[in-house]
């Protein structure tokens, strides 16, 4: 007994190590993806108040569409990691070029959405140069759609092979471009037109192009990635892979656009509660956000752990790794959520001066460190589950908890005294997003628990899928 539970925490602390030097990169990386947002966010406020929000606008429109088009992309990488697994890596060649046609065709349906989506201005009283900016980014935007999806399906080719490293050196790189491009189109330096916050949506879709070309070059000279002979003759459309990728895929973004839904919809009901309640839950919600990207990263690394050794047929090391990531995220998350409470208002006047602001916002950030834990928890159970190749199940989850619990409940306790005594105002919604976010966490840890006892049984259900 003694020498099994010293071989269990041999291996478990092996396998901690092993997800953190993965998730070391991908955090960077992460960050590098919020930062770009952040600086777009911070350069066209510093030209006027349209042209910012102008840039929220047009994300309210391009965000959902993109983070769609990614989780779908997202499939790519359990899939090409258990091929790596099985010792089948040419295998994971075949899926990438069956998701590149994929990506491709997604990336043409998603111009044309953003194309037709400011119609909805005419529905609405928006003031018209709001209208005409807010057109122009997104018209702008758009030119970088078949490099967004490129590069998704090489990064998941890169995430499942566990090379991260090109994928955070990318990305640092990306960042770095994109500020001297905002400020020259946002300008309209060396003799080009000045295109206010517009410039934003020019700068993002080069920086696109860039990181799809410098990843696409990276893949063509990469040894890492030779085995899998990503480029070898293309042999035409296989359906039944093509079939796979959207069985795994369409749940991933599914579930991603119904938690992305969630805060967007939040933050358009606020708005008529006030500029204050509105900047106050921005800030709770940007900082909570930056900081989600630590146990994001570490749900990453499961994805490639657990497929990895799902492809080997190693159910036992498969459950240890999900199981390494949970209680790894528990502790990081324990120490973020504490730093949260204890220098909550440091970080509020990182954001603003304005003492109403910060008045609403100190409570907030209470609950942010609340919902905190729950947040790591079903990210992490999430890609565990992605691992296994278990997404349908992420699907109802988080459709459920997001929906009817985030936004029903949460519309209850901020607008009416239904189920409390008076409204709650904006910590109504702050509330039922740390109850969404503890359903979710408690029906993906109970399926990842399933999962991980019962790996034949998935398996025979995902292929009778």
């Amino acid at each position: 007994m003694k020498s099994f539970f010293l071989g269990f925490k041999q291996r478990f602390s092996k396998e901690c190590f092993a997800i953190l030097r993965l998730a070391g990169p991908i955090v960077v990386a992460q960050l590098t993806i919020t930062g770009m947002s952040f600086v777009d966010t911070i350069m066209a406020g510093s030209v006027s108040p349209t042209d910012l929000a102008a840039v929220a606008v047009a994300a309210s429109f391009f965000n959902p569409i993109i983070l769609l088009l990614q989780g779908i992309l997202m499939a790519v990488t359990p899939l090409v990691a258990f091929q790596i697994g099985a010792r089948q890596a040419h295998k994971g060649g075949i899926i990438f070029r069956q998701a590149l046609i994929i990506s491709m065709v997604l990336a043409a349906l998603a111009w044309v959405i953003l194309w037709f989506a400011p119609k909805v201005f005419n529905l609405m009283d928006v003031e018209p140069q709001l209208v005409g900016l807010t057109k122009q980014y997104l018209y702008f935007v758009s030119f970088g759609l078949p490099a967004f999806a490129l590069y998704q399906v090489l990064r998941g080719v890169n995430e499942a092979c566990s090379n991260i490293k090109a994928i955070m050196i990318i990305g640092i790189i990306g960042l770095a471009i994109n500020i001297p491009v905002n400020y020259i189109f946002i300008n309209g330096l060396f003799g080009l037109p000045k295109l206010g916050g517009a410039g934003c949506g020019v700068a993002t879709a080069m920086v696109n192009w860039f990181m799809a070309i410098a990843m696409l070059v990276y893949a063509l000279r990469s040894n890492t990635l030779k085995p899998l002979n990503l480029f070898e003759r293309h042999n035409g459309i296989d359906w039944s892979i093509v079939s796979r990728i959207f069985k795994l895929g369409l749940p991933i973004g599914g579930a991603i656009f119904f938690e992305v839904t969630l805060f967007s919809m939040i933050a358009l009901l606020l708005s008529p509660l006030g500029a204050d309640i509105v900047a106050a839950h921005q800030i709770a919600l940007n900082f909570t956000s930056m900081v989600f990207m630590l146990p994001l990263s570490i749900g990453i690394a499961l994805t490639i752990r657990v497929g990895n050794y799902m492809g080997e047929k190693s159910h036992d090391k498969a459950q240890i790794s999900a199981y390494s990531g949970l209680i790894l995220s528990i502790i990081a998350t324990l120490f973020i959520a504490s730093a949260t409470i204890l220098f909550r208002h440091n970080i509020i006047a990182w954001y603003t001066e304005n003492a109403t602001v910060a008045a609403i916002a100190a409570p907030l950030f209470l609950l942010a460190a609340t919902y905190q834990l729950s947040d790591s928890l079903q990210v992490c159970c999430a890609g565990a589950l992605r691992g296994y190749q278990d997404t349908r199940f992420i699907l109802i989850v988080t459709l459920i908890s997001f929906w009817p619990i985030g936004l029903g409940v949460g519309s209850l306790l901020t607008f009416t005294d239904t189920l409390t005594a008076e409204p709650m105002g904006v910590q109504g919604f702050w509330i039922a997003i740390v109850l969404a976010l503890s359903a979710c966490a408690v029906g993906l840890f109970w399926r990842l628990v399933w999962a991980s006892n019962n790996p034949d049984k998935l398996h025979l259900i995902n292929k009778q899928a």
